[in-house]
């Protein structure tokens, strides 16, 4: 989880703020109404505040003394301003800041939380530098590491390919030099696009080469950009957060595709999709599978007495509750209404058992707090385990074990084994 500081000397601003993140519970939000409960608060959290949103003037700190702290201390900032003057603006960017928002902007908390949220992925963003130079390497090195990008060093194009083909480093970008001993520059944009398109692997190339057929090569073959070596570091920064944009994008239209708008959760055809070729590696070993449905007991209940903006809280609580329950490996998705279906493989019958009675047992423990009310729900779980001639049987009997589930009294677990 990733720490957030928000400081405003506004308690409606910092309501907005708080209201706006209660969706996010990978964020860490921390608030300050001044300089001096910032300044405790970063003190108490020494090297653990990741990313920062700073009103630049504040009663005990008129000129943007917030904003110097928070540089000093390291942390990537976004300014919150109400008055933009040319003076005011001047000097902002004279400081180590993301960005800087207009207060009067309708959309200025919506605007600095995304721009938070950008610095915030930057922490588990891997950038690959491909370059025998290693003078070279540092200085872009030094550059992306001050926006705190993770950053992984090849000596030459043939080394590069190997990390990224390896995929132990999940790499988002690759900047890359031209000349380079055993795989020069264009031939590793070349490998590269033959197995990963632009949306899932940027390429930027760097050269002292002025020849502009050399740049339309690099295009040609795939590189998202150029820049000429030796890069300053507000361009080569530039250039890099302009591209992990731009990846982002693709993440997003991706997203809109196989995601769940609400909850965030995978959807239907995006589980059966992925779930198709899971089910198919574990009928050729013969290893046998889990498949289990979820639903929240009472649901209508929910909506008719709270109303239904808390009950899509209650859906999306569902996600928040099964990430921390589920190993990364663990496929999970919104099958719609309140029903959530999960796909499990290299399990135990035993350890399904537990797992499933500890989904259960967090969900009737768990708290859902909002403005209108405190409330906490229960959810039914039944399983299908073991192989079956196709996916569907297996959700089918998963569906048969919740039915049994809810008629034996809710908030309970039932499988079903699958001997074939």
């Amino acid at each position: 989880m990733k720490k957030l500081l928000i400081v405003d000397d506004s308690e409606f601003v910092l309501n907005l703020f708080k209201h706006a993140l209660d969706d996010s519970p990978e964020i860490e939000a921390l608030y300050a109404e001044n300089y001096a409960q910032a300044m405790r608060i970063m003190r108490s959290n020494p090297n653990q505040i990741h990313a920062a949103i700073l009103d630049y003037k504040l009663p005990d700190a008129p000129n943007g003394e917030v904003v110097a702290l928070a540089n000093s201390n390291n942390i990537p900032t976004i300014v919150l301003t109400g008055d933009l003057n040319k003076e005011t603006r001047d000097i902002i960017l004279k400081k180590n800041v993301i960005n800087f928002i207009l207060k009067n902007d309708p959309n200025s908390i919506h605007s600095a939380l995304d721009s938070a949220k950008k610095a915030l992925k930057n922490y588990d963003t891997t950038v690959l530098i491909a370059d025998d130079s290693k003078l070279s390497r540092e200085l872009i090195k030094m550059s992306l590491e001050s926006i705190h990008l993770n950053i992984i060093e090849a000596t030459n194009g043939q080394e590069a390919l190997d990390l990224i083909l390896n995929g132990k480093h999940n790499i988002s970008l690759l900047i890359i030099d031209y000349l380079m001993p055993e795989l020069d520059g264009l031939d590793l944009t070349f490998a590269l696009r033959k197995q990963f398109s632009k949306a899932q692997l940027g390429i930027i190339a760097i050269s002292s080469c002025e020849d502009e057929e050399t740049i339309s090569k690099f295009l040609k073959l795939g590189a998202n950009d150029f820049v000429h070596k030796p890069p300053v570091p507000h361009e080569i920064i530039n250039t890099v957060n302009a591209n992990l944009e731009l990846l982002s994008l693709f993440e997003q239209v991706s997203d809109m595709a196989n995601k769940d708008f609400l909850t965030g959760a995978y959807n239907r055809r995006y589980f059966f999709d992925v779930g198709g070729a899971i089910f198919l590696k574990a009928k050729r070993k013969n290893a046998p599978l889990a498949v289990i449905m979820l639903d929240i007991d009472k649901f209508k209940k929910i909506n008719d007495t709270y109303g239904h903006d808390i009950g899509d809280i209650a859906l999306k609580k569902v996600k928040t509750v099964l990430d921390r329950n589920l190993r990364d490996s663990d496929l999970s998705a919104r099958f719609g209404g309140e029903e959530f279906c999960i796909l499990l493989e290299d399990i135990s019958l035993e350890n399904l058992q537990t797992l499933l009675e500890r989904i259960r047992a967090d969900f009737e423990n768990n708290i859902v707090e909002t403005k209108k009310a405190n409330f906490s729900y229960t959810v039914s779980l039944g399983a299908a385990y073991g192989m079956a001639e196709s996916l569907d049987e297996l959700v089918k009997l998963s569906d048969q074990g919740l039915f049994q589930a809810k008629e034996h009294g809710r908030n309970q677990v039932k499988i079903n084994t699958y001997v074939m």
